[in-house]
């Protein structure tokens, strides 16, 4: 297929741009510094734009089966996340205009304020605070293409992402704010990044997870 990638020269984003050039599909990857993306592949074009900017989307949207988003936006004390609301608004308004009706995009467990009281403690207590600019940013998009009807979204929620290997292990998933055991608990706290790519490429075949937002882990 043809697929939009925003956020290729992140972590994540390399990875997924990787798996999905290894699995034929062709990739235009949108960046900010096109020098910061190593890869190199006839199926890949490598071009600058600004995912805030829904004019500067649209070209390399156009024509494309699908985008995927793995924008990642820095913690911010003082001023709050902004990222991952204007970036979405910007790509769902480009894509109305050229006609593409599909996006995959990821965020987090624990999105929710309220989601995290099964949590282990230092999760709970330490980290969740420590990123809760970046998470209620993520809640405000999920909750922003909840309302989006006449796109076909799909938003993926990893736990603490890794860098490790990518595996070909079997991925639990949940349709709520993280995976839980048979006891309402969190089952593990991460995963590989190679995974969520995995993950979310796979979503190009498969309309289970249309218009929904699926936690992950894998087994």
């Amino acid at each position: 297929m043809k697929i939009a990638v925003l956020g290729a020269t992140g972590q994540t984003g390399q990875e997924l741009v990787q798996q999905a050039l290894q699995q034929g599909h062709t990739v235009t990857a949108i960046v900010r510094n096109p020098a910061k993306l190593t890869v190199t592949h006839d199926n890949l074009k490598v071009v600058e734009g600004d995912v805030f900017a829904e004019d500067s989307l649209k070209p390399h949207f156009k024509g494309q089966d699908a985008v995927f988003s793995c924008l990642g936006f820095p913690i911010s004390f003082l001023y709050g996340v902004t990222g991952y609301t204007q970036s979405m608004t910007a790509a769902i308004n480009a894509m109305r205009e050229v006609k593409v009706n599909r996006i995959i995009t990821m965020t987090s467990w624990y999105t929710d304020p309220n989601s995290g009281t099964n949590a282990s403690y230092l999760i709970r207590f330490m980290l969740l605070p420590m990123i809760r600019s970046v998470l209620t940013n993520m809640y405000e998009m999920e909750t922003f293409l909840k309302k989006t009807e006449d796109i076909n979204w799909t938003v993926v929620r990893p736990p603490g992402l890794k860098n490790i290997p990518t595996t070909a292990n079997e991925f639990l998933t949940h349709e709520g704010y993280y995976v839980p055991d048979e006891n309402g608990l969190p089952i593990g706290q991460s995963v590989s990044r190679g995974d969520v790519g995995r993950f979310m490429l796979s979503l190009l075949n498969n309309n289970a997870w249309m218009k929904k937002a699926v936690a992950i882990i894998t087994k």
